[in-house]
Order: structure tokens, then C-alpha cells, then sequence
């Protein structure tokens, strides 16, 4: 077993750039044939909107959800970021703007509602992803939101000035499924153990924790890291907690 097995759905696709205030945010819309069950903002992970992004979003609409995913490191001359690699990537993170990266996603799930007529917009995130999942969550634009093994805590070396902590924004989050490896040193036991604390209060909100599972076993197959049976579960759970299509994984 692989990645996201493809649905039912045909699938239309088309890459498109999200104006705000200052910036240019590209991103990657895909939707399915006939009326979507409803939307979902993609938040990539640290490599940013690749073509393996593109493939999750295009996967996810044929399950029925009508996908808008962004390119992270907007604020970054296209050029530049072209060249940049996983060590220039992380190094970007520590000057990413939390109200910047919050007002893209708060943009691409105006262009679902616009664009695709749903009545509700999700929010799905993956690694770093997963860390500003966990801050769009709480900001009253998104109806659900799913972190896939997002930092509860920035980590160190991504600290900056534009960042805050997951954590402090964690009890006010919209309905939320946290989906997290036991073997993550991304999302230590304490970290766990705090967020798990700050939804004490929340029966909408949920922890998954798979016990063996390391950082990034769900979404790209190709690393040493993934786990099938855990990655089907996985998925599993995130697509009938958003409502779509959870058949033939």
C-alpha cells in the first residue's frame, strides 16, 4: 500500500494564484465532478507546494472535497525559492509571518466558497503544515481542521519573530483531529501531553496517536518513515471525519 488511492470522482485541476493585500499566493485547486461535499484548505509541508502536494489535493478531490492548496513560502522571490532545498526550506520557516500565512489560508478557502459553492471549509496539514493547522484552527474561519503531525511547539531553530506557539491558540480551535507518531521527536510525549491537556474541556477535538509511527508517516510513501497499515488508518479516519469518500484505501 502507497500513497491516497485515487476515488470515484473525475477529477478537474488547475493551478492559480490567490491575490492578498501585498502578496501573490500560488496555489493548486482541484475539484470533483458534480457538487463537492464540502472544502478544504491544504496546508503543504515543509517542501512547500510540490508536485506530490499537488497530487494529495488532486487525490482528496476525487474522494469529493473540492481542494485549494497554497504555496507556503509566498513571501519568497519565486526565483529564489525555486533553488531552495530542505535545509533552505527550514531556514525560511523562522521568517514566516503567522498573520501572513493565516490570511493565505483564510484567501483560499474564500476562493472554495466562491468558486465551489460548499458551505463548509476543513483545514488539512502536514508537518509544518500541521503546526499552522493547528493555528488556523483558531481562528474562526475553518469548520474542521486536521494536523498530521504538526509541531504543538515551534521548534528552536524555527523560532522568529512573526511565529507564535501552536499551543497558546490550542483551546480555541475549531472541531480537530490531531493525528501524531509516538516515535516523533517533532511532537515529544510532554508536547502530546500539553495539547492533550488543553482540549481536556473539548469532546469535538481528538488525539490519535499510532505508537511506532516517526515524523511524516502518513502522506509520502516514498520515505523510510511511512507506514502502510498506520498511513491507511490514517487517512481513514481523516476522510470520515471530513465527510468524504473513506472507500477502497
Amino acid at each position: 500500500m502507497g500513497r491516497l488511492r485515487e476515488g470515484r470522482q473525475d477529477v478537474e485541476s488547475e493551478s492559480l494564484t490567490l491575490k492578498l493585500d501585498v502578496d501573490e499566493v500560488p496555489a493548486f485547486h482541484a475539484r470533483p465532478e458534480g457538487m463537492p461535499v464540502g472544502g478544504l484548505v491544504l496546508h503543504p509541508d515543509i517542501n512547500g507546494l510540490t508536485a506530490e502536494a499537488e497530487e494529495i489535493a488532486r487525490r482528496l478531490a476525487s474522494r469529493g472535497l473540492a481542494v485549494c492548496a497554497i504555496e507556503p513560502f509566498f513571501t519568497i522571490d519565486p526565483e529564489e525559492r525555486a533553488q531552495l532545498d530542505a535545509d533552505g526550506h527550514t531556514a525560511a520557516v523562522r521568517d514566516l509571518v503567522d498573520a501572513e500565512q493565516l490570511a493565505a489560508l483564510a484567501r483560499a478557502a474564500d476562493h472554495l466558497v466562491v468558486h465551489d459553492d460548499v458551505a463548509t471549509v476543513a483545514m488539512l496539514g502536514f508537518c509544518f503544515g500541521g503546526m499552522y493547522t493547528l493555528k488556523a484552527a483558531a481562528q474562526g474561519r475553518f469548520d474542521r481542521a486536521v494536523d498530521c503531525y504538526g509541531m504543538i511547539r515551534v521548534p528552536e531553530r524555527w523560532r522568529g519573530p512573526g511565529q507564535s506557539e501552536p499551543l497558546d491558540h490550542a483551546a480555541d480551535v475549531c472541531p480537530t483531529i490531531a493525528i501524531l507518531g509516538g516515535q516523533d521527536d517533532f511532537t515529544p510525549p510532554a508536547d502530546i501531553e500539553a495539547l492533550r491537556e488543553a482540549w481536556s474541556d473539548r469532546p469535538d477535538c481528538e488525539i490519535v496517536v499510532y505508537p511506532e509511527a516517526r515524523h511524516g508517516f502518513i502522506h509520502a510513501p516514498e520515505r523510510p518513515t511511512h507506514r502502510p497499515d498506520d498511513a491507511v488508518d490514517a487517512w481513514r479516519r481523516i476522510l470520515t471525519f471530513l465527510g468524504a469518500d473513506a472507500d477502497r484505501l
